[in-house]
């Protein structure tokens, strides 16, 4: 029989090699369980290059649970319409979005201080700035006083619609941001309640985050963001290159050189290179112009320039098309990406619409009047080329012979009424008749 002393070290040693196997399991568990942050890159205008990245972002964090979203923003501003729809997206978010307004030099400007307002969170690092959201035109001009009106009381009422927690310092910020471009520093904005907090980078805006209460949907969540693993979501190429070919003025760039090229293809026809490429080009400035704001009357006006330089290629005379069509080509680029907007994003560039009508329509014209030239200069290729040419005689033509001509040998008659040839004797080329040439002496003999 075993002793209680034996019985109770075995009772120690099941303990103890119980918790060895239990503890690591846990250690494991809680390591496989620790909270992740989705750290997200928001840079550039605000463009649907912009919503396209962060409607992604915020669907991969809400299927994969993670327990906050950063956006490190920094922007000059964009389209209202984008805009828009980004409040609406990161405000009605699942999962709790904190925007930090970074790196040191960054800012949120324009329709970036709406971005900003709209998470749950809002940060900036040193020496960031916040604001300027007033509305401009298309070419960064002041708008239409009632139109200018009507779109500020429109972006004030959104801006107290997400500030509903905030001082009423903070409001009044906000709305003279939008009535007065008003812009402030990352103290100025904390000191009037605007954004939550002034950090230096991400690590420390997730610590001082641990803990904090925020509404998610209308509901409190606290955060635990103990031991957080930040995991970085970069954009994919297409988001990328959405970016670089939605600038307006490229897409114009590359929308006049697919017509220019085309319309040098219909001018001298019977290569494929320009038309290839024109073809390539067009498809390419349609995929930019597809996310961006574009005035249909703008592409209406450059259809019908490109009409008018087609129809000049068939006109009687030449030239008073063109010119209409230049102008026409111009009055579309202007008008193409003309609307109301806030201040950052690009414009279209009116030295570069009217500069590119004007060589479009001078290079067309150019390219049709040398090949209405070519079309009246004699034939240089072909046996029809022959007539009129001078020969030497190789063999005796009475009637027939041979003679040797354009570097070639070819077989002869006589012209009826003309005395038979002899070899070296020279005779110019009548006319030909299938593969033989009619000839008759010439006038002057070498």
């Amino acid at each position: 029989m075993r002793s209680p002393k034996y019985s109770l070290f075995l009772l120690w040693i099941t303990i103890l090699f119980g918790l060895g196997l239990f503890l690591p399991g846990q250690a494991a568990l809680s390591q496989g369980v620790a909270p992740e942050v989705l750290v997200m890159d928001v840079h550039g205008p605000v463009a649907p290059a912009m919503q396209l990245y962060i409607e992604r972002g915020l669907a991969y964090a809400a299927d994969s649970h993670f327990a906050l979203i950063v956006m490190q923003l920094n922007t000059p501003g964009g389209a209202i319409d984008t805009m828009t729809t980004i409040v609406n997206s990161i405000h009605t978010s699942p999962v709790p979005v904190a925007i930090y307004v970074s790196p040191r030099g960054a800012m949120a400007a324009s329709a970036g201080t709406l971005i900003t307002l709209s998470a749950q969170v809002s940060a900036m690092a040193p020496q960031t700035t916040i604001g300027a959201a007033s509305p401009v035109g298309s070419q960064g001009q002041n708008i239409d006083t009632t139109e200018e009106t009507k779109i500020k009381e429109v972006l004030k009422a959104t801006a107290r619609g997400l500030m509903t927690d905030r001082s009423p310092e903070a409001v009044t910020l906000a709305e003279q941001t939008i009535d007065n471009a008003k812009a402030a520093t990352a103290s100025e904005a904390l000191q009037a309640g605007l954004v939550d907090f002034n950090v230096s980078s991400v690590d420390e805006l997730v610590s001082r985050l641990n803990g904090y209460t925020v509404k998610v949907q209308g509901q409190p969540v606290t955060l635990n963001l103990q031991g957080a693993r930040l995991v970085n979501f970069p954009p994919t190429l297409i988001e990328d290159a959405l970016q670089f070919f939605t600038d307006p003025n490229l897409v114009f760039i590359l929308l006049s050189a697919g017509i220019w090229a085309i319309l040098i293809e219909l001018s001298n026809p019977g290569g494929w290179v320009a038309g290839f490429a024109g073809a390539v080009l067009l498809i390419i400035a349609l995929f930019g112009m597809g996310y961006l704001s574009v005035n249909w009357a703008g592409l209406l006006f450059l259809l019908l320039a490109f009409i008018l330089f087609i129809v000049d290629i068939k006109a009687p005379t030449h030239g008073a098309l063109t010119a209409a069509g230049a102008a026409s080509f111009v009055a579309g680029g202007l008008i193409l990406f003309n609307g109301v907007h806030m201040p950052g994003v690009p414009t279209i560039s009116v030295p570069l619409v009217v500069g590119t009508g004007i060589f479009i329509a001078g290079s067309f014209f150019a390219a049709l009047t040398l090949a209405l030239r070519a079309q009246s200069l004699p034939l240089w290729m072909g046996h029809q080329t022959l007539v009129g040419k001078v020969g030497v005689i190789r063999a005796p033509v009475d009637p027939k012979g041979q003679i040797q001509v354009a570097g070639e040998l070819w077989s002869v008659r006589m012209v009826e009424g003309e005395r038979p040839l002899q070899p070296g004797e020279r005779a110019e080329v009548v006319s030909i008749e299938g593969v033989v040439l009619q000839v008759k002496k010439a006038k002057q003999q070498e």
